[in-house]
């Protein structure tokens, strides 16, 4: 076999378009192989994620093969699998998209070493965000911890062009491609669909509603946000992409795409950005009490608000961004639970779950993380009166007090007594320490 080979190693970038690692690879090789492994150590973690997950491999292949190419599948360790294919194809490269998680990170340090012992040169390239996240940093200091300097220097910032899809993927002869996984079943019977073909349809439907995304993002009700987090998690969707469609870089919408690369910036810098407090002199004091994180993850805390967030979140495995405030602020500033418990309930049912924006948004609501002002208070129920205002977010799902009429659904215990008796809808949770004014 003569010419040269590269396998591009997919991770959480399952597209084909403004694909740097792939687009790169086919225009310097001969021969590109796309390979997928499927790390039985990840399997489980959320049934939502692997259903998406496996929904956008299987789109995956379809368009590499309407390309010429293939996506090759294979289970086990990805360094192990990507390192033996290579032996098998006689490939003298691999390039994959760099990436800032702890796994990630062990990954491409494991990499680094059995491609050196091997003999195949190792690239890592960018696509996972708008802007890398070692390409800012502030002056005396290896990462920017307060958003707002970060993102008046992201908008000044040079992004890199956006590709096309590469015209060809020329996949070596008689590679044993692998079957797709069996769907798994997932847990949101309303979850959206993976895959790029889904995930461009998304925001193409979307983006006629950008003019009004400002006035309409926080509320509950209305629903206005782009919903492409999920697509933008797995990486079915290029954030340059969707940054450059949406145009103004100082808009509100590209704002969230600014937050979403900052908190990459920061867990590169702090790996541990899940399991430890980022800010520097935290103090944790959390009570645990498994009954009231039972009630908090199941819905049924009394508080309608967070209780129509968790049910979102079961339903749909997404939830409005607001409404992630709101129930990350209940859990800890509320009932003093620790984050760390929230963080993994989120992750066992987000499809956009992922260690940099989950954890570091955690730790923003609960004190720990990059907001200026940790300590601020956090009155769930005039949350719920402002961006809930007539209640139908609220009797959308939580459907026992559809009833209710008005913004009194976001107070059920001042109903009266004979009223309140029907509904099948539990008091307020205890509240530990003095008990709020919003509770009276």
């Amino acid at each position: 076999m003569t010419g040269r080979t590269a396998i591009v190693l997919f991770t959480r970038d399952l597209r084909v378009h403004d694909h740097p690692a792939l687009a790169t690879s086919c225009a310097a090789f001969d021969r590109v192989v796309p390979l997928y492994v499927l790390d039985p150590t990840l399997a489980g973690l959320s049934p939502n994620r692997d259903r998406f997950l496996h929904q956008s491999l299987a789109a995956l292949r379809v368009a590499l093969r309407g390309l010429g190419g293939d996506l090759v599948l294979r289970h086990g360790d990805p360094v192990a699998e990507t390192v033996r294919l290579a032996g098998e194809v006689g490939a003298e490269a691999v390039a994959l998209s760099a990436d800032v998680s702890r796994y990630a990170e062990r990954r491409a340090g494991r990499l680094r070493v059995q491609c050196q012992l091997h003999r195949l040169h190792l690239r890592f390239f960018p696509g996972l965000t708008v802007v890398e996240p070692g390409e800012l940093t502030p002056g005396g200091g290896d990462h920017y911890r307060v958003f707002g300097p970060y993102h008046r220097a992201w908008i000044r910032q040079w992004w890199r062009d956006e590709l096309a899809a590469p015209e060809r993927v020329p996949l070596p002869e008689r590679v044993p491609a692998g079957r797709l996984p069996a769907l798994p079943a997932g847990d949101s019977p309303d979850a959206v669909v993976g895959g790029e073909e889904a995930a461009r349809r998304q925001l193409d439907r979307w983006l006629p509603n950008l003019p009004r995304y400002g006035d309409r993002h926080d509320d509950l009700a209305a629903d206005g946000t782009s919903r492409l987090s999920p697509y933008l998690r797995f990486g079915c969707l290029s954030p340059l992409t969707v940054a450059n469609r949406a145009g103004d870089r100082d808009s509100a919408f590209v704002r969230q795409l600014c937050w979403r690369d900052f908190y990459h910036q920061v867990t590169a810098a702090f790996p541990d950005i899940s399991r430890k407090a980022y800010r520097r002199g935290a103090t944790e004091q959390w009570r645990y009490d498994g009954e009231a994180l039972a009630a908090w993850a199941q819905g049924r805390t009394g508080l309608p608000i967070v209780d129509a967030g968790m049910r979102q979140l079961h339903a749909q495995g997404w939830l409005h961004n607001r409404a992630r405030l709101i129930t990350a602020g209940y859990l800890t500033k509320t009932l003093g639970l620790d984050w760390r418990d929230g963080l993994a309930v989120y992750f066992r049912w987000l499809l956009d779950g992922d260690v940099a924006n989950n954890s570091g948004n955690w730790q923003w609501v609960a004190g720990t993380g990059n907001d200026t002002r940790p300590y601020r208070g956090f009155n769930p129920v005039r949350q719920a009166e402002r961006y809930d205002p007539e209640g139908r977010y609220v009797r959308r799902w939580v459907p026992e007090l559809a009833a209710v009429v008005g913004k009194a659904v976001h107070l059920p215990w001042r109903l009266p007594d004979d009223l309140r008796r029907r509904l099948d809808y539990p008091p307020p949770l205890d509240i530990p320490g003095a008990e709020p004014a919003w509770l009276r």
